[in-house]
C-alpha cells in the first residue's frame, strides 16, 4: 500500500534510509547516527518535501522523498528490491512534475542501473568533493514524454 507519510512515520522512514544505504555502500556505514537520521527527517525532509511511503503489513518498506523538480530520497529495504516498489514510489513524483533531477553515487551501479531503466538519463558525473560523503557521484534527469 502506497501512502503520504506523516511526522509519527519519520523515524521509520529514516530506518529505512538507514538500512538501505548501508546495505548498497557498506563502506560509508556509520556516517550518521540513527539520532541525525530521524532529526534529518523529521527537521529537515517533512518541512521541505513530500514523502511517500510504501508499506507491506503496516510495515515502511521503502520512500521517497522529492520537491519541484528533485528527487532527494529513494530506499527500499533491501529485502523487498526488486518487487516494483521503487517504480510505484517513483511513478508518484513522476505524476507531479515535468521533470525530475537526481543524485546517486557512481559506484551504485544497482540504482544507477533502475534509474536508466525508469528513463532517467546521466547528466552529469563528479569526483565528489561537494557532496558530504566524498564519494564521486552522478546526476540523472528525467523528462515527461521522453
Amino acid at each position: 500500500m502506497l501512502r503520504k507519510l506523516e511526522l509519527e512515520d519519520m523515524d521509520r522512514a529514516a530506518t529505512v534510509l538507514r538500512l538501505s544505504f548501508d546495505d548498497a555502500l557498506p563502506t560509508l556505514a556509520g556516517l550518521h547516527t540513527p539520532h541525525e537520521d530521524r532529526w534529518f527527517f523529521r527537521e529537515r525532509m517533512f518541512k521541505t518535501c513530500e514523502l511517500w511511503g510504501y508499506f507491506e503489513n503496516q510495515e515502511v518498506v521503502g520512500i521517497i522523498v522529492f520537491r519541484e523538480g528533485w528527487i532527494d530520497q529513494l530506499y527500499i529495504l533491501p529485502v523487498w528490491q526488486g518487487r516494483g516498489i521503487g517504480t510505484a514510489l517513483l511513478q508518484i513524483a513522476k505524476s507531479q512534475s515535468h521533470s525530475l533531477r537526481l543524485w546517486t553515487f557512481r559506484r551504485n551501479t544497482n540504482a544507477r542501473q533502475f534509474y536508466e531503466k525508469q528513463g532517467f538519463t546521466l547528466v552529469k558525473e563528479t569526483d565528489g568533493s561537494a557532496n558530504e560523503e566524498k564519494e564521486p557521484d552522478a546526476m540523472y534527469l528525467w523528462k515527461s514524454g521522453s
